[in-house]
């Protein structure tokens, strides 16, 4: 009797421990690492994956004031994530470590910056 006890007692936390680890595996976000973004070292920040020490920078040039510098070096960042990884990596909003700076030269406003992507 004691023994069939313990057999139905192991039972039991074992389907517990089944339940629990089939929900968090639900739970849990599906990722697709596209384009060559398995060849680097991703970790985890807060809800997102990053690349852990890989930047990718973009530029601009020339143009009539600093909101188009910004927008056009972000335009230039994206577009080779995109080419490199896909487009899932190459929104600069979801990126981490951004770093830009901004000048102003007698051919107008340039903007060079960098940045990590995530997911």
């Amino acid at each position: 009797m004691l023994a069939s006890r313990w057999i139905f007692s192991s039972l039991l936390s074992l389907a517990a421990v089944a339940v629990v680890s089939m929900s968090a595996a639900l739970a849990a976000p599906k990722v697709a690492i596209t384009g060559l973004a398995a060849s680097h070292d991703i970790k985890r920040e807060g809800s997102r994956l990053c690349f852990s020490d890989h930047y990718h920078y973009g530029s601009s040039a020339g143009l009539a004031n600093k909101k188009k510098a910004e927008a056009e070096a972000i335009s230039s960042w994206a577009s080779f994530v995109d080419f490199e990884y896909g487009p899932t990596w190459a929104n600069f909003k979801k990126a981490s470590s951004k770093g830009m700076n901004c000048s102003q030269s007698t051919s107008g406003w340039g903007c060079e910056l960098s940045a990590r992507p995530c997911i």
